[in-house]
């Protein structure tokens, strides 16, 4: 059989917005509607998630010595945690990726589970499984899998290290998952140089519009005797808005899982670390002196947990890519630890309005269920991979004759690429198909668009000069968007001079830009 996952995600396109009054008012609307009541659990608690992924509280109190998780829904959102009042947390709210599992004589000597990756947290990616075994080495069976998500770390691959005493990498370690950072190949501190060799691609924006989570790390090579490591899953992502006080004195973990622990004679690559996932959190009032967590993960070495992390951001050992926490309040007087560092600001909107968006509708006249689950959303026959096949593509709210980028990543083995025709219909409702030979196997479908809009069109003198204000008060001629199945859509501003700006789609739309 094969197995075709495409990457997509529901997108929320409620627009919840802030509102303002007297002091003695409520400054900040969460939204909630209050159908849950409240949120007071005594025990360590896992809630599964509603399809929609949002929880609608009159109020939270996690008390101390609580750990409340998540159950992943079919499609796999982030947590949406609102309440009409004020939320306490100080207890522990866990969306943390999860360790892959130990392989060769590691560990519990399991051999049952050997390769198998982490799993992300809710609304992150999973690790890629680590190569099998084989006395013959043959690439085809040995490479590892690679992270998914859009910063998915590469797997391990056959040959030799490409090391030496100037520049190089290890080829069968798996690389970290990428999220705030991109992302290296594991190296030698001592012998390779720092930002060498293949890389996993930073995504998302410090806005968190969408939110997204963390990818996962990619597995080890398989050796002769036994198969690689798997990585870690990328953290989860949450979103917590209360309209009234939003008070942290215990924890929020978003961490990246570990790559699995590896020992034996003949045993393949280790697995590396998937990416810290995304926290964001919005109240009128934001306060206390808790820990909030979206680091990398790292590996597990010598029977402990979270080591050789490596540096975040270019990373030189088995670490993902560290993960982004905002927050947004009226007053924000929280005193806490943060990793990373986080961005204050006041409250936005809880959800983007009418985002541009591309989906994966069908892969050889299969169709693609609206929510992805990110494994075996569609399945073929095996025959299906001896010819080309049609992928046909849906889009929203992006223009006429752009086309689509389609990107198929097997579990093991090279990438394809390919692109469609002119996208057709209407710009509310479009479509695109390609025609592709698909890798056998596991195989995961990516894809992108880009395109421009000339400003002078738009005809918006007020939008002109807001828009001027993002590229240090030149008149910007044209904004380059992209868009992808997985990440939030991107903007470059390209002025009269022909300079550049960068910036999320989702600061453009606050200020007005449709496009």
């Amino acid at each position: 059989m094969k197995y075709v996952a495409s990457l997509t995600r529901a997108t929320l396109v409620a627009a919840l917005g802030m509102g303002f009054g007297i002091p003695s008012v409520l400054a900040f609307d969460s939204g909630s509607t209050g159908a849950d009541g409240a949120l007071n659990p005594t025990v360590n608690t896992e809630i599964q998630l509603p399809e929609s992924g949002i929880l609608n509280y009159t109020s939270v109190n996690i008390p101390a010595g609580v750990t409340v998780k998540f159950r992943r829904n079919t499609a796999n959102t982030p947590v949406y945690l609102l309440a009409s009042g004020d939320v306490t947390i100080a207890g522990a709210i866990d969306v943390s990726g999860q360790d892959a599992k130990p392989t060769g004589t590691y560990g519990d000597g399991n051999l049952g589970d050997d390769g198998i990756p982490g799993e992300g947290g809710p609304g992150g990616f999973d690790g890629g499984r680590g190569g099998r075994d084989d006395q013959q080495l043959r690439a085809a069976i040995i490479r590892g899998g690679a992270g998914l998500g859009p910063g998915g770390g590469a797997g391990g691959i056959e040959g030799n290290d490409n090391c030496n005493t100037t520049t190089g990498y290890w080829k069968y370690v798996g690389t970290g998952g990428a999220h705030a950072f991109n992302v290296y190949k594991p190296s030698t501190r001592n012998y390779c140089a720092n930002n060498y060799g293949p890389f996993s691609k930073a995504y998302g924006n410090e806005l968190l519009q969408p939110l997204l989570g963390g990818s996962g790390g990619g597995g080890g090579r398989g050796g002769a005797n036994y198969p690689g490591s798997g990585g870690g899953g990328g953290g989860g992502a949450i979103l917590v808005a209360a309209s009234g006080t939003l008070r942290i004195t215990g924890s929020i973990n978003a961490r990246g899982g570990d790559g699995g622990g590896i020992a034996g004679t003949n045993v393949g690559g280790q697995g590396s670390g998937g990416a810290g996932g995304a926290i964001r959190l919005i109240g009128t009032k934001v306060e206390g002196n808790g820990n909030l967590y979206a680091e990398g993960g790292c590996i597990n070495y010598n029977n402990s947990r979270r080591q050789r992390c490596g540096i975040a951001g270019n990373t030189a050992d088995f670490g993902g890519s560290e993960g982004r926490i905002r927050i947004e309040g009226e007053a924000i007087t929280f005193s806490g630890n943060s990793y990373p560092a986080y961005i204050g600001d006041t409250p936005g909107p809880v959800f983007l309005s009418n985002p541009p968006t591309l989906r994966i509708a069908s892969v050889a006249g299969r169709a693609v269920p609206a929510n992805t689950t990110g494994v075996a959303d569609v399945v073929l026959p095996a025959s299906a991979s001896e010819g080309p096949m049609d992928v046909v593509f849906e889009s929203s709210n992006i223009p006429l004759g752009n086309q689509v980028t389609l990107r198929a990543v097997p579990a093991y083995g090279t990438v394809v690429e390919a692109t469609s025709g002119a996208i057709e219909g209407s710009a509310a409702a479009g479509s695109a198909s390609v025609s592709i030979t698909l890798p056998s196997g596991p195989t995961i479908l990516q894809a992108s668009t880009t395109y421009s809009i000339t400003v002078a069109s738009l005809n918006d003198r007020v939008l002109e000069e807001r828009l001027s204000g993002f590229a240090q008060n030149e008149r910007v001629e044209r904004v380059d968007v992209t868009v992808a199945l997985e990440g939030s859509a991107q903007a470059t501003l390209v002025t009269e001079s022909g300079k550049q700006f960068q910036l999320p789609y989702a600061a453009l739309a606050a200020v007005g830009f449709r496009g």
